[in-house]
């Protein structure tokens, strides 16, 4: 049995989880939102009997019905993409034919809705890949560039941003790897549960490499091998492969984005620090749509002049009402443009607005309006999609004290015996402050583009493919 939990990049075999944390079943999230159900023994890992025995109790006390019917089902998807919730499911191959799919809706009122499908085996993963994959779809959407004005973009926009980041952090632009040896703790975790894509090096004897989520633990290292000072850094053109993203109008499987790591002092370990090199980057975004409006005079600019700044804390006292990304939504509609402070500390309710994973950035050091965080989001409002679409993560890294205090309360101090960690608390490593930008996504909102597929070339499901064509969204 097989339990999974999914939201944008969330693949992770729950059983697994209640074993290595030993919690409870109640008390497990997924990225802030529980999972309301009556527990049973929580040691059960998926290959034992007990497994079987979480099906039969939550089929015996809560609410389902079965739908043969595929209609039923796929309005329940368009409902779960408007609300932006979380869900789980489960699911069981009851013989040759058929197959049992039981889904999950946390629901405002802190319940579980269920929706029970059995299913001809050969629909489900059909039916999977249509329930993974979402689609935004503007009214009246047309292009404003042909294919090769937005090339030609593409090609200026890169160009002119980077030259001007550099610029304004002191950057050197260094060479970065697509992959790197499994086991060493250098490729990052971004929420803790992704999947690397994996695969042998025969020359090694068959030592597993992984393509990277991205680079901040690499880059750190990179520092210290280039000998930077403080006051200067890297970037670097970023390519990566997430295989475990949820495919639509912001997620691809193929991620391209600059990553960037300065040095710092002890002294600039503060949010003030933070907040000054975050406007620098928002002011190298600023000229770039000007350089994108000098050329296509069609394409008016609309960020602010300014950028607005704000705890995930005092975002949740704002807007107690509204879920976190919907919470994201409110706030960059108000002001354009947004930066986000304290990704991945717990808030006030015990939850967290998004996750981190815990050894790289500094989200439980004493930040703005003395609540905790060293580290945030760069949100902008996307008028094509009418949503927030988040451009940029970073923040000031972890030191020795943080990271200690990061792994224990989230119960991974067994990565300290890793490669990158050993490097850290044996100060071998600077402090840094670091993130990425996300490439095709900026090139997206600088051109206004509907999907991401309007930028880079990258696999999507032929009915996303048919329904974008329908609606004006040229996939490339």
């Amino acid at each position: 049995m097989e339990i999974i939990t999914r939201k944008r990049t969330v693949w992770l075999t729950f059983l697994d989880v209640l074993y290595k944390k030993k919690l409870p079943l109640q008390s497990i999230h997924a990225k802030g939102v529980p999972f309301f159900v009556t527990p049973v023994r929580s040691n059960a890992r998926p290959s034992e009997p007990e497994s079987d025995a979480l099906f039969t109790k939550l089929r015996s006390q809560m609410w389902m019905q079965k739908y043969k019917k595929i209609s039923r089902f796929l309005t329940f998807k368009r409902f779960l993409y408007q609300t932006e919730e979380y869900f789980y499911y489960y699911f069981e191959k009851t013989n040759r034919n058929y197959t049992n799919i039981l889904f999950f809706f946390p629901t405002k009122q802190k319940q579980v809705s269920i929706l029970f499908l059995s299913l001809p085996s050969n629909l489900i993963e059909v039916i999977l890949n249509k329930f993974m994959s979402y689609l935004i779809t503007p009214e009246g959407y047309k292009p404003l560039l042909d294919l090769k004005q937005t090339e030609l973009g593409i090609k200026q926009i890169k160009e002119f941003f980077q030259l001007n980041l550099s610029s304004e952090l002191r950057l050197r632009r260094v060479t970065a790897p697509l992959f790197v040896l499994k086991g060493m703790g250098i490729n990052d975790d971004l929420n803790g549960v992704e999947r690397a894509v994996t695969f042998p090096i025969k020359d090694l004897g068959d030592a597993k490499a992984e393509v990277v989520h991205s680079l901040a633990k690499w880059k750190r290292l990179t520092l210290a091998e280039y000998h930077i000072e403080p006051g200067y850094g890297i970037y670097t053109d970023m390519n990566a492969i997430r295989a475990d993203e949820e495919l639509g109008n912001l997620h691809s499987l193929y991620v391209d984005q600059w990553d960037w790591e300065r040095v710092i002092t002890a002294e600039d370990r503060n949010v003030e620090f933070l907040k000054e090199i975050v406007t620098r980057i928002y002011a190298a975004m600023v000229r770039t749509e000007y350089m994108v409006y000098e050329m296509y005079p069609q394409i008016k600019p609309c960020l602010p002049q300014k950028l607005h700044f704000i705890h995930a804390e005092e975002l949740r006292q704002l807007y107690p009402d509204l879920e976190p990304k919907c919470r994201e939504h409110a706030i960059c509609k108000k002001y354009g443009a947004v930066f986000i402070i304290g990704i991945g500390c717990k808030l006030s309710d015990g939850k967290k607005h998004d996750g981190r994973a815990p050894d790289y950035d500094d989200y439980t050091s004493k930040g703005l309006n003395d609540l905790p965080g060293l580290n945030g989001d760069l949100l902008l409002w996307d008028h094509i999609l009418q949503r927030s679409i988040e451009l940029s993560s970073m923040g000031i890294r972890v030191d020795k004290e943080a990271l200690l205090r990061q792994l224990k309360e989230e119960g991974e101090e067994e990565r300290l015996e890793l490669y990158f960690h050993k490097r850290l608390m044996n100060d071998t490593l600077p402090l840094s402050i670091g993130g990425g930008i996300g490439q095709s996504r900026l090139c997206m909102f600088y051109l206004r583009k509907a999907h991401i597929g309007e930028i880079q070339a990258s696999i999507w499901p032929e009915d996303m493919r048919k329904e974008c064509k329908e609606h004006n969204i040229h996939l490339i």
